[in-house]
């Protein structure tokens, strides 16, 4: 029977997640496909990243023991459960990493970024490359129990940073997006209101912006486009920027104002002049295959709203099957996906929304298509790329498909879709 489940336990907490888009240099292994980019979220100077991937191609084959009981996201309730994955590269951080991606798969072709290794980036105190390939120096390891050394190497490339000496005390960044059509081109969002578009090629700034009136929680680039990208903030707007023309942004939605309080004495103490605070949108993801529909989600919500940006101001369909607050969401890779899978403290959930681009009604669903509940909050997911059937070993073949795996605590679920 062949495995639906997977589990790698982390030796400190997972925030940052994300699932390699290719089958690795020189690699034709199956394993190759099963890699995932690992970051901690500790509160010190400490924190780490790491790759993991497959031990062997064994352990797509179920055992009687992908399902551990007395096992707890955040640490174990009795015997620790049996890894599929092993470390393959590990290194410092430092601050905590609010955000991990591989380099997308057009950006292999590129004659800027070298040969013999793969490119990821992360953000926190600033914008790193990081090169994952090579043969790893052998050093002893800090953690107890893990004696084994890491077999590759996962060093740094660049630090871009609008501070010229980036420390814990400068203003993080909270999120980025890889441009898929221009692999040289990064967007990233902070907490000091400010876009800016990353030339990595050059290790440059392109261009930067204050794109909110507060913090701007995350950023990405319009599917298709080298100019346009969209972000959100505790402002709580979703704007559309053009690199072409910055002189102005479009407010695609913004969320309602809260309403106002009965309370006399509470009035009394407001500025009339200052402008209600509405509730931060926190995330955004576009439909891959549909670019015209992005979804976000406001701070302590339980919905989701899908819009249209070509009808801008109000959502064309809301999400509302959730129990607790979201934390983040994305849209499934496959090509005839056309519903973002939403993820939550717990259970993580998904919808299938259809929007007609005509539509004044917001259209409501409330009956997720699948659902996984977690022991604890969800920190994390990310989908794999859509995957071919394979052979394996033992003469048995996979099914076609996707798979996805879920930030927990200190675990890393990976689940068959």
């Amino acid at each position: 029977m062949l495995s639906t489940a997977l589990q790698y336990e982390a030796p400190w907490p997972v925030y940052a997640l994300d699932w390699c888009r290719t089958s690795g240099l020189g690699q034709q292994r199956i394993r190759s496909g099963f890699r995932l980019a690992l970051g901690s979220f500790t509160d010190d100077y400490r924190n780490r990243i790491s790759i993991v991937g497959l031990a062997d191609e064994t352990s797509l084959v179920d055992n009687g023991m992908d399902e551990q009981q007395g096992y707890g996201g955040d640490g174990y309730q009795g015997a620790p459960p049996q890894s599929d994955f092993v470390v393959l590269a590990e290194t410092m951080h430092g601050y905590p990493i609010t955000k991990i991606a591989w380099e997308p798969a057009s950006a292999l072709s590129e004659g800027w970024r070298g040969q013999g290794s793969e490119l990821l980036t992360s953000t926190g105190d600033a914008l790193r490359i990081w090169e994952y390939g090579g043969e790893a120096d052998v050093k002893p390891s800090s953690y107890v129990g893990r004696s084994q050394q890491a077999p590759y190497r996962l060093s740094q490339k660049i630090a871009l940073s609008s501070a010229k000496n980036p420390t814990p005390t400068s203003a993080p960044l909270t999120s980025f997006s890889w441009n898929n059509m221009s692999p040289s081109l990064v967007v990233t969002s902070s907490i000091d209101t400010t876009c800016t578009v990353w030339d990595i090629s050059a290790n440059s700034a392109v261009t930067q912006l204050i794109a909110h009136d507060r913090e701007v929680f995350d950023v990405a680039w319009v599917p298709g486009s080298i100019d346009s990208f969209v972000s959100v903030g505790a402002d709580g707007s979703l704007r559309s920027f053009d690199l072409r023309s910055l002189e102005h942004s479009t407010i695609l939605y913004e969320a309602p104002s809260p309403k106002v309080p009965s309370n006399p004495s509470h009035l009394a103490s407001t500025n009339q002049n200052s402008r209600p605070m509405t509730a931060p949108l926190l995330r955004i993801s576009f439909n891959p295959i549909d670019p015209n529909y992005i979804a976000t989600f406001h701070a302590d919500s339980c919905d989701v709203q899908v819009l249209d940006m070509r009808i801008p101001g109000k959502p064309v369909s809301e999400l509302k099957g959730h129990r607790d607050d979201h934390q983040l969401l994305i849209w499934d890779l496959s090509p005839s996906a056309m519903s973002p899978r939403q993820q939550v403290r717990s259970p993580a959930l998904s919808g299938s929304p259809h929007p007609e681009s005509g539509q004044a009604v917001t259209r409501t669903l409330a009956d997720p298509v699948m659902a996984h509940t977690a022991p604890s909050e969800i920190n994390n997911l990310t989908w794999s790329p859509p995957m071919s059937s394979m052979h394996l070993p033992n003469g048995e073949m996979t099914a076609s498909g996707e798979w996805i795996a879920i930030a927990n605590g200190r675990s890393v679920k990976v689940l068959k879709v």
